[in-house]
């Protein structure tokens, strides 16, 4: 089994998708292992969108995520990480697959409901920065 980090944008919460999210998660065969809801400072915004420093849209993502909560998601699943990818769509809502989370909800590319980690040695690094220690209890 693999695991997989989700986070629900602020967007997303904003607009009440939570629930419909993880309702399109869990349909899709991914479990829910650990789930909180969390407003992030601008210092961890930074920290854990640091691969994007210094490229043009960085401060517009980093203003967006800290603007409300966002609620993180540890799922597991057989191909947790590239399945939940296949289940958000592409970055920009208007090139993603009908379907998709963000087909179906997201806006624009910043405000696209959902970040999902991209392979499994940052899920494994993205878990760790949302559950710390509490993601290895299990």
């Amino acid at each position: 089994m693999e695991e997989t980090l989700l986070i629900i944008k602020p967007d997303g919460v904003q607009r009440n998708l939570v629930g419909e999210v993880l309702r399109i998660v869990e349909s899709n065969g991914l479990q829910i292992v650990n789930i909180k809801m969390l407003k992030l400072s601008r210092e961890k915004a930074e920290e854990f969108y640091s691969v994007h420093k210094g490229k043009s849209f960085f401060e517009r993502l980093i203003n967006f995520m800290v603007s409300g909560p966002v609620v993180v998601v540890r799922l597991k699943g057989k191909n947790a990480v590239s399945k939940l990818r296949k289940i958000m769509g592409r970055t920009d809502p208007n090139e993603a697959e009908p379907g998709t989370i963000r087909r179906m909800y997201g806006l624009d590319v910043t405000r696209n409901t959902v970040h999902g980690s991209d392979n499994p040695e940052h899920a494994k690094k993205e878990i760790h920065f949302f559950f710390g220690e509490e993601a290895w209890e299990r």
